[in-house]
C-alpha cells in the first residue's frame, strides 16, 4: 500500500528540514521509513512510502516536519522520535488576537518575554518545548506537559500577569511531586514486610 502526503513549508524553514548536507531529511527518512521530496520553489514537502503501513511511521514524519516548519530546531523536534507518548501540538494566536497585527505582536511578546525569559520559564516549569512562529505556538511534550504549557500560554494570551502564570505552573509541579511521592508511599505500604 502506498502513502503520500504533501505539506506546505515556509520557505525560510526548508533549510532546517533538509539540514547540512541533507542530514536532517535523511534521518527522518531513515527513522520513519519514508521518502521526502522538497520543492524549494513552491515550499511543498511530499512524504511518501511504498512499504506496508506497519513498517512506516509516516504520521510521525509529518509531525516532525511540521514541528521543524513551525520554528522548532531539528534537535528539539527529534524528541518526537524518543517515545510514543511525546506529541506535537499547536495553537493559533489569532484566536486571542483577532485580526489585529498589534494585538498579535503584543501577545507574542508576552509569551516570549524579555530576551526569551517567559518562554524559557514555561519550558522549565512544564518540561515542554515551546516555539512561537508567525501566529502559531507549537508544543512538543507528553500529554501532561503540553496541557500545562498550553494552559500557561492561554493565560498569557488572555492577559494574565506573568507572576500568576508561573505560580499556577509551580503549583501544578508541586501537586505532581506530591502525587508521585504518595504513589511511592502507597507502593511501599503495599509490599509485604520482611520479617
Amino acid at each position: 500500500m502506498s502513502f503520500q502526503h504533501t505539506l506546505k513549508i515556509p520557505k525560510e524553514r526548508i533549510g532546517a528540514i533538509i539540514g547540512k548536507g541533507g542530514k536532517v531529511k535523511q534521518q527522518i527518512e531513515k527513522r520513519c521509513g519514508v521518502e521526502i521530496e522538497i520543492d524549494s520553489e513552491s515550499g511543498d514537502a511530499t512524504i511518501s512510502g511504498n512499504k506496508p503501513v506497519e513498517q512506516m511511521e509516516a504520521f510521525r514524519a509529518i509531525e516532525v516536519i511540521t514541528a521543524i516548519s513551525r520554528g522548532f530546531s531539528p534537535e528539539r523536534a527529534s524528541r518526537l522520535f524518543e517515545d510514543e507518548e511525546i506529541m506535537f501540538q499547536q495553537m493559533d494566536l489569532h484566536d486571542y488576537a483577532g485580526k489585529s497585527p498589534n494585538a498579535l505582536e503584543r501577545i507574542k511578546g508576552r509569551i516570549i518575554g524579555e530576551g526569551g525569559k517567559a518562554r524559557r520559564m514555561i519550558e522549565e516549569l512544564t518540561g515542554c518545548h515551546v516555539s512561537v512562529y508567525g501566529h502559531m505556538v507549537g508544543f512538543i511534550g507528553n500529554f501532561k506537559e503540553v496541557k500545562l504549557a498550553t494552559d500557561a500560554i492561554v493565560m498569557l494570551a488572555k492577559g494574565s500577569m506573568h507572576k500568576s502564570v508561573y505560580a499556577m505552573l509551580q503549583d501544578a509541579r508541586r501537586r505532581e511531586k506530591m502525587d508521585r511521592m504518595r504513589l511511592w508511599e502507597d507502593r511501599d505500604e503495599a509490599k509485604p514486610s520482611e520479617s
